[in-house]
């Protein structure tokens, strides 16, 4: 638990950081900092942000946070993966006016599947999606995640960054089993984007 002033005011400063980014203050960041300690939190957020917001912009957010879901189920991690599978399912309804095939609370309950069972239902998904062209991300976040390759060029440094990154997220998330929020993406802020897609859900 949180008792001291510094630590109380990291999770501040990083409720603050979530509630500019995504509208709310999520649920991660006083485990963070019980884990880190004050300095150490914000520290890690400093370093971390920058690059992951640039890996957005790079990579693209649907790629992007379908990444972190595939990372944060093959760690095991239930709240990184509702996140940003949400996030997901907000992104695929802006750019393509559909919803996702499968909602944040099924995908997060693929943790613990063995990586190939994993990839079998991603790779079923994105087909029903047509997005046929993540299957190669998810193959290669997979391989990357279980150090079966290293990167070889600078997006899969990028995928290499989020798999790291998503190691410290993740086991905190776990190791505090911090239920899920809402979606860790800007959309998340959009009211009439998050209505329709709950009318849309509530229909299926």
């Amino acid at each position: 638990m949180v008792v001291r002033g510094p630590d109380r005011l990291a999770v501040r400063l990083l409720e603050l950081l979530g509630r500019q980014l995504w509208g709310f203050p999520p649920r991660l960041m006083a485990p963070i900092v019980a884990e880190l300690g004050a300095l150490g939190a914000v520290s890690w957020f400093v370093c971390n942000m920058p690059r992951y917001e640039r890996t957005l912009r790079v990579l693209g957010p649907l790629r992007t946070h379908l990444v972190c879901v595939v990372v944060s189920l093959f760690n095991g991690c239930r709240y990184c993966s509702y996140g940003h599978a949400y996030a997901v399912e907000l992104v695929h309804l802006q750019e393509r006016g559909a919803l996702f095939p499968v909602d944040a609370a099924t995908v997060s309950g693929w943790t613990g599947l063995e990586p190939a069972e994993l990839r079998r239902r991603f790779v079923e998904v994105l087909e029903q999606a047509d997005l046929h062209g993540e299957v190669l991300w998810v193959d290669r976040t997979i391989a990357l995640a279980g150090g079966a390759q290293r990167p070889v060029d600078a997006q899969e440094a990028r995928v290499a960054h989020l798999v790291a990154m998503f190691g410290v997220l993740n086991a905190v998330g776990k190791a505090h089993d911090v239920e899920p929020d809402e979606a860790h993406d800007p959309r998340n802020k959009d009211v009439a984007l998050t209505a329709r897609h709950h009318e849309l859900r509530s229909a299926a």
